[in-house]
């Protein structure tokens, strides 16, 4: 994800997320997560947008709205995620530098994907799913161990940086 629309959006989660995404250290913790234990940071970033309602969901509920995009994520995000990043070190025989139009043009329609992916989810997935949280914060965090589960558990460092990230969002 970059933090630059792709056109004008109406979506609230779209913005949420382009918002979250553009706070400091948030790039990074979420390309540890999606690289290194598997999370996707979509799925992730509703988890969170339905937080700032105060909705905490279950290991159950995330695992749903997880299988629900699974297909999506492995048929479209997926590869042209990695052919992005294989383009950004060049495919023999051509070199990188020859290729980074073409990699700045899957660049945007990764983006694109994700875009999609996320208007989805706000789209499929009610607002309401879960139950009411003590306070936004809490559900943020349960919402994120939820996630968390799907992956075997996510790295404690990556996580604090999500959540306090999230306790500056307005």
């Amino acid at each position: 994800m970059s933090n630059a629309a792709t056109g004008p959006r109406d979506s609230a989660f779209w913005s949420f997320s382009l918002g979250f995404y553009a706070q400091p250290g948030v790039a990074a913790a979420c390309l540890e997560l999606q690289d290194n234990a598997g999370a996707d940071v979509n799925v992730m970033f509703y988890v969170l947008f339905l937080a700032t309602t105060g909705r905490e969901i279950s290991q159950a509920e995330a695992a749903q709205i997880d299988a629900s995009i699974k297909a999506w994520r492995e048929t479209t995000v997926v590869p042209l995620r990695t052919l992005r990043r294989r383009l950004k070190m060049g495919i023999e025989p051509i070199a990188a530098a020859d290729s980074e139009a073409l990699r700045s043009a899957v660049k945007r329609i990764e983006l694109e994907a994700e875009r999609i992916e996320q208007e989805w989810l706000e789209r499929s997935v009610p607002a309401s799913v879960g139950r009411p949280a003590a306070s936004p914060l809490a559900a943020a965090r349960a919402n994120l161990d939820a996630c968390g589960a799907l992956c075997g558990g996510l790295p404690a460092a990556p996580v604090e940086i999500l959540l306090n990230a999230y306790a500056r969002t307005p």
